[in-house]
């Protein structure tokens, strides 16, 4: 779990968004469910200078639906909102 996931969960939660943590899965697999308005959106959260794995890089790559990556509260909100 990376440092600002905590932060992130809180403020989606306060927007009205249900948060499932996903970050013991594993296999490169995002690190938020988040459920908004009748949309489930995948979070992969990252430190502002973070990247992706070699895994996440395989798995989002394969994925055959969306995957937002997000270094902060104001673009984890941006991205369910969007």
């Amino acid at each position: 779990m990376d440092l600002n996931q905590a932060e992130i969960v809180y403020a989606l939660r306060n927007l009205g968004a249900t948060v499932k943590d996903l970050s013991k899965v594993g296999g490169g697999f995002p690190d938020l469910a988040v459920g908004y308005a009748g949309v489930n959106h995948l979070l992969e959260v990252k430190t502002p200078k973070g990247k992706l794995t070699p895994d996440q890089c395989v798995l989002h790559g394969s994925w055959r639906g969306k995957i937002k990556v997000v270094h902060s509260v104001e673009e984890a909100i941006q991205a369910v909102l969007s």
